[in-house]
């Protein structure tokens, strides 16, 4: 989107401004992020994929971040995972991971890597359950290190929506 319009603004950052806004995204970061990543790596962009679920009350953020890992397994090969932390806090707990593997990606075999968070977020009308957002970092290897930073910034700026304005 910033590609096609990026010939109306004087510069690339104010084309990413002006995209930013249309879609309602307050960090512009997450913009920035999204023009470096579809610039692509011999025919793979790196991307954001944003997914969420309320898992059962028994189910942990282990539970789902190692569900990823047999998933990625069933898909591609050489699966492996490291770096896994705890972080956040105990009212809102995280856990993140890389995972690098090799899978077909726009038609040829590619080794990735993979950024996940997994954010637990409580339910402000029910503190017995909460809801788990996963952000995922995909790119190839030669992506990864140039992405990253991006990634994280974009991630620091990921929160509830309380209803009411800070």
């Amino acid at each position: 989107m910033v590609a096609e319009i990026r010939p109306n603004y004087p510069t690339e950052w104010a084309a990413m401004k002006s995209v930013a806004a249309k879609l309602g995204v307050c960090a512009i970061e997450a913009a920035s992020t999204w023009v470096r990543t579809s610039q692509g790596d011999a025919g793979f962009s790196a991307n954001i994929t944003i997914d969420g679920e309320f898992p059962p009350e028994a189910v942990t953020l282990a539970d789902l971040v190692d569900e990823s890992v047999e998933q990625l397994r069933r898909a591609g090969e050489s699966v492996v995972a490291t770096d896994r932390r705890e972080i956040g806090s105990e009212d809102a707990p995280a856990l993140t991971q890389r995972v690098t593997f090799s899978a077909i990606a726009s038609d040829a075999r590619r080794d990735l890597v993979q950024s996940q968070v997994y954010l637990a977020l409580l339910d402000m009308a029910d503190p017995h359950k909460s809801a788990v957002i996963r952000l995922t970092l995909t790119a190839t290897a030669a992506q990864y290190d140039e992405v990253l930073k991006d990634f994280q910034d974009f991630v620091r700026t990921v929160r509830p929506d309380t209803g009411t304005e800070a």
